[in-house]
C-alpha cells in the first residue's frame, strides 16, 4: 500500500479524459466490491466462512513468490490478476487515489493504448521483482501498488515541477503545496527505508513499490528519448526536402525564362 503522503492534486491541467485511467479505477473498485474483502456480498457468508473466503480469494489470485517461481504455468498469470485485488478497504482507497491524481497525465503523455501497456507491464515487474528477492516466501501478495509507483515514477520524469497538494500526517494534515520531484523523491526515501526494514511476512510489499516507481522511470525515460530521436530524425528530413527544391547555394531556383532569342 503506498501512504505517508495524502496527495490531493497534481496542479497540471489534462487536455483529454484518462479513459483508461478511469477504466482501472472502476474496475479495482468494482472487483473489490463484488469480492469477500469488501464485506458487502452476502453470498460469502459471515464469520469464519468469510474469513476462509478470503483466505481462498488471496491464495487464489495473488502472487505467492514460491509458486510463481516453482516452473508451473499457472501462477505466471497472477502479478497480472494481483494488479486488481487489494487487502482492504485503505489499501484500495489509497492506491485509487494515487492512481487518480497521477496517472491522468502519464496516460495523456503515453497515450491510451502505451498507458495500458506501461501500467501492465510495470506492474507485472515489480510483483516479480519482490518473488524474485522472496523466492522462499508462501505469504500472499496482492495489490496495484506496484503498477501504481510506476505511475508515479512516470510522472516525476514527466512533470517534476508540478505544483503537488499534499497532507503530510507529521504536519497536522496541512494542505501545503510542493514540487513534485520533492513529493515523490520523498515519497521514495520513505519507502527504501521502509523496505530495509522490512521483514518476510504480512505486512506492505516495500520493495514492489521502488522496483515499480525505478521502472516507470525509466519507461518515461526510454519514451522521451524515442520521441526526441524520432522528432530529430523528421526534422532531418524535411530540412533535406526543402534543400532539394532549392538552386544553387541552396537558393530557391527563380521562375523560368521566358524571353526569346
Amino acid at each position: 500500500m503506498i501512504r505517508k503522503v495524502l496527495l490531493l492534486g497534481s496542479g497540471v491541467v489534462r487536455g483529454t479524459r484518462p479513459s483508461v485511467t478511469n477504466t482501472l479505477i472502476a474496475v479495482c473498485a468494482l472487483v473489490f466490491l463484488l469480492g469477500p474483502v469488501s464485506g458487502l456480498n452476502p453470498g460469502y457468508g459471515t464469520d469464519e466462512a468469510l474469513l476462509a473466503a478470503q483466505a481462498d480469494y488471496f491464495e487464489r489470485w495473488g502472487v505467492v513468490p514460491v509458486e510463481l517461481l516453482s516452473g508451473a504455468a499457472a501462477p505466471l498469470l497472477t502479478p497480472f490478476t494481483a494488479l486488481f485485488v487489494h487487502g482492504g478497504w485503505l489499501h484500495l482507497l489509497g492506491n485509487l487515489l494515487f492512481l487518480h491524481v497521477f496517472g491522468g497525465m502519464a496516460e495523456e503523455r503515453l497515450g491510451r493504448a502505451g498507458f495500458a501497456l506501461f501500467y501492465g507491464v510495470t506492474g507485472y515487474l515489480a510483483l516479480l521483482g519482490y518473488a524474485l528477492a522472496h523466492a522462499g516466501s508462501a505469504q500472499t501478495l496482492v495489490g496495484a501498488s506496484g503498477a501504481i509507483s510506476g505511475v508515479l515514477g512516470a510522472f516525476l520524469h514527466f512533470f517534476p515541477r508540478a505544483r503537488v497538494t499534499s497532507l503530510f500526517p507529521f504536519l497536522f494534515f496541512l494542505p501545503l503545496r510542493f514540487p513534485a520531484w520533492m513529493v515523490l523523491l520523498f515519497w521514495f526515501a520513505l519507502q527504501w527505508l521502509a523496505a530495509r526494514a522490512a521483514h518476510d511476512g504480512p505486512g506492505v510489499a516495500y520493495l514492489a513499490h521502488l522496483v515499480g516507481f525505478s521502472l516507470g522511470f525509466l519507461w518515461a525515460w526510454g519514451h522521451s528519448w524515442l520521441g526526441g530521436r524520432r522528432g530529430r530524425e523528421a526534422r532531418v528530413s524535411g530540412a533535406a526536402r526543402v534543400s532539394e527544391g532549392c538552386g544553387p547555394a541552396g537558393t530557391p531556383p527563380g521562375p523560368p525564362d521566358r524571353s526569346q532569342p
